[in-house]
């Protein structure tokens, strides 16, 4: 742009200050609210892409598909001998193992809980973690070596370097000395190594029955398994061996065709953290939302321009006279739409710092703006502005310059675009209100769904339920276990107290079993197991729906002291009855399934939900013992009060009987919160992106109703004088802008059908998508329409018909 373009471009703001705050304005919040969510999906999809090598770092997961099972899925555990099998029959592959038992430190007689990883020798070859003291050569060659993070050397060693220092830690049930040999730095936050806070070297001996019983067995998941290629390809490679590796392998437990029941899939790791369908969901529709929303801005200065281009025309065709070539004219605006673009940037960057506290807090998110380097946003927001301001000057650019100079000189009034112009505005205005009333539609299902997951009935209360997590530590006996859930049962307050080797949440220690079905081929269905003790379905406030409960006088009920093989009494959950191919609950009471490890069914209970609301509640089956469920065995504590006061009367009870166990317990509103925490929080950012969305649509269609009632106030005069009322000027003024808004439903309604079916597709517990949410979209729309244009309209209406008739 010369320097007359740029006196042009600001006399042009100064003389029309309302439509360039207009302008500006909007674009600043498009750019801004562009700018963040950018920020958000650049943090979601560069998860471990900090990691040196990643790109040649895959993950082996599991696959499992069993016989009947009624939701295949992939995990990302593995067998812990994968690994040494590999090499076994692939010389060269590279790998490590992650195994996360976690671990105690003893200090002064009482014990405290950190995520310890035991992992092998070549760990840093294959995941170079960076160093802040030390150094990751070599330092797993000695088993007693220790690696802490710069966070736990800070707490254990607060004083001095921490290099050198022992720590007793409880690993595995297994009381021993270490020493420090380096310290990690923390982690990034856009990883999902982030519970690491200590590391220690795999056990060469793996003689102890209890913890590597399944140490090759195909089937089970003990593990994380690590690889490292040279290269894609070869990744590929092996990928494409691996069915008639593990059809091998596994025979001696699977069969001979262990791959069609068991497979290992080779996945990258910087895929793993977006791998589910529902999160790359959630990170694309709020990407789409930042797009849309600049977008939305775009089109009001493309609006505002076209409905203001017959204020220039005449000085268009004066240049025109003078002698100002067309593409001189064309460069003259789109610089001018660059130059406002560049001043909108400039406001909507310091918007987007002024907003990420909030937009951190809202989403519990470490996003920054970063100006200058590899994630620095300054040279992309130069792109930007050159993109967006090329593309919102474009038609402008070409529809001022083609005004003809001789019949705008020698018109009266000055062009508005004619009818395509007024055309084209309507169609903006639809496609804005299009996008405003899906957003409407969009956030009202998202808060109504998350709403929902957090009130729907789960078969449980979930206030007053804590779980005890900490009774499956290794280092206590099950006379230990018992004697603390007495002492937890006598406690003030306590309703109820049970174990199980299930709790809520991820930690459950349970297993699938196949259950052979008396008349029907096969092994049967796969159905989780369950085992829980007395007082369980107490705790948990469950009634039967046909049969009854476990009754530990009766010897059939228990389990304890039996082999797997022998006969004993299960209760089925109600998505188990119609698997196992009975009618109805009633119809199970009584039956017996399982072939050669007969169970006879004597009660049906509802379902239980204890983990995410897009998980299928998964069919069950509850086994009952007198006994302690399993070595990993969970309290669960019903009460009644303070939740902190429970929780800090339990914590004295344990250190009392088992003061060298880190005590852990974890209210189930808790543990339930940390399923709804990314949707909670795409629903909060989407609600923010939308809201400034329909906020930007708004301020344009106040600019575009002023500056078009400023046009027609010689056309109200006549009107009014010719008998129209206030009332009827302010309906035909409202009822023009009103129209595209109408319009806008019959685009929208379809956009957002689609969009919130597929997401709410990912629940399996979901609300029905009511014609409400669209009709009260359509309404709110309606009603901001008509309050955005009222005003101008009003006062229009208002003005005396001499006034209006004299006015310029």
């Amino acid at each position: 742009m010369t320097m007359l373009g740029l006196t042009t471009f600001l006399r042009s703001l100064a003389r029309h200050r309302l439509y360039a705050a207009i302008n500006i304005g909007g674009l600043a919040l498009g750019i801004a609210v562009f700018l963040v969510l950018g920020l958000y999906v650049r943090f979601e999809t560069g998860y471990e892409r900090w990691l040196p090598g990643h790109d040649v770092v895959w993950l082996a997961e599991t696959r499992w598909n069993f016989p009947g099972m009624s939701a295949n899925g992939v995990y990302p555990n593995s067998m812990g001998g994968l690994l040494d099998q590999l090499r076994q029959d692939f010389p060269g592959v590279e790998g490590t193992r992650v195994w996360t038992p976690g671990a105690t430190v003893i200090r002064n007689g009482l014990g405290t809980a950190e995520d310890l990883w035991q992992v092998d020798r070549g760990f840093f070859s294959v995941l170079p973690l960076p160093m802040a003291a030390g150094s990751s050569a070599g330092v797993l060659d000695d088993p007693a070596n220790l690696v802490l993070t710069e966070t736990t050397a800070r707490r254990y060693f607060p004083g001095g370097n921490a290099i050198g220092q022992p720590l007793t830690l409880n690993v595995n049930g297994r009381t021993g000395r270490y020493r420090v040999a380096a310290v990690m730095r923390d982690l990034p936050r856009d990883t999902e190594l982030q519970k690491l806070s200590m590391l220690v070297r795999l056990p060469d001996d793996r003689t102890d029955a209890n913890l590597f019983g399944t140490w090759t067995h195909w089937g089970s998941a003990a593990l994380i398994t690590y690889l490292r290629f040279p290269d894609r390809a070869a990744a590929d490679a092996l990928a494409a061996r691996l069915d008639t590796f593990a059809d091998r392998r596994g025979a001696k437990d699977l069969g001979p065709h262990a791959s069609q029941h068991v497979r290992i899939e080779l996945l990258p790791i910087a895929d793993f953290h977006l791998q589910k369908p529902a999160d790359r969901l959630r990170v694309t529709t709020l990407g789409l939302v930042g797009v849309l929303t600049l977008l939305i801005a775009v089109v009001n200065y493309v609006n505002l321009a076209t409905a203001r281009s017959g204020l220039r025309a005449r000085e268009i065709a004066m240049r025109k006279v003078l002698g100002a070539p067309r593409a001189t004219l064309i460069r003259q605006f789109l610089g001018e739409a660059v130059a406002t673009v560049g001043l909108a940037a400039l406001i909507g960057l310091a918007l987007a710092e002024l907003g990420l506290p909030g937009v951190n807090a809202a989403g519990d998110l470490p996003l920054r703006l970063h100006y200058l380097g590899a994630g620095g946003v300054l040279l992309p927001t130069v792109g930007l502005v050159i993109l967006v301001g090329l593309a919102a000057g474009l038609y402008p650019a070409l529809l001022l310059s083609s005004f003809p100079a001789a019949s705008v000189l020698a018109s009266a009034r000055a062009p508005g675009g004619g009818r395509a112009g007024t055309r084209l505005r309507e169609g903006l205005v639809i496609f804005q209100f299009a996008l405003a009333i899906s957003f409407i539609v969009g956030t009202a299902v998202l808060v109504a769904q998350t709403l929902h997951v957090r009130n729907t009935d789960l078969g449980f209360p979930r206030e007053g339920l804590v779980e005890v997590p900490s009774l499956s530590d290794v280092a206590l006996t099950d006379g230990q276990r018992r004697t603390l859930l007495d002492a937890i049962r006598a406690l003030p307050n306590v309703n109820a107290a049970a174990m199980a080797d299930t709790a809520v949440g991820d930690d459950s220690n349970t297993n699938n079993n196949n259950i052979v079905v008396p008349g029907r081929p096969g092994d049967g269905p796969n159905i989780k197991q369950d085992v829980i003790g007395p007082g369980f379905f107490r705790v948990h406030g469950v009634r039967p729906i046909a049969g009854r409960l476990f009754d530990p006088s009766r010897a059939a009920d228990d389990t304890h002291g039996r082999k797997y093989n022998d006969p004993w009494n299960i209760v089925l959950n109600q998505a188990a009855v119609p698997l196992l191919g009975f009618r109805s609950p009633a119809d199970a009471i009584g039956k017996t399934v399982g072939g050669g490890s007969p169970r006879t069914i004597i009660g049906v209970v509802p379902d239980l939900r204890y983990y995410s609301p897009r998980t299928p509640v998964a069919p069950t089956y509850y086994s009952f013992t007198t006994g302690v469920p399993s070595m990993a065995a969970f309290a669960s504590v019903r009460f009644r009060g303070d939740p902190q006061a429970m929780v800090a009367a339990l914590r004295t009870t344990w250190r009392r009987i088992a003061p060298e166990v880190p005590f852990d317990a974890r209210l189930a509103t808790t543990s339930l919160a940390r399923y709804y925490k990314q949707d909670d929080q795409a629903a909060r950012l989407f609600g923010i992106g939308a809201g400034l969305a329909v906020l930007i649509g708004c301020v344009g269609l106040w600019g575009l109703a002023s500056f078009n009632t400023a046009r027609r106030v010689k056309e109200i005069g006549i009107r009014k004088v010719l008998g129209a009322s206030t009332a009827d000027v302010v309906t035909l003024l409202v009822g023009q802008f009103l129209r595209p808004v109408a319009i806008a439903n019959l685009v929208a309604w379809p956009i957002a059908y689609l969009a919130m079916r597929t997401w709410l597709a990912g629940f399996d517990d979901r609300i029905a998508l009511s014609p409400l949410f669209f009709l009260g979209a359509s309404g709110l729309a309606l009603a901001v329409a008509v309050l955005t244009v009222l005003t101008q309209s009003l006062r229009a209406a208002r003005a005396a018909p001499a006034w209006a008739l004299r006015h310029e």
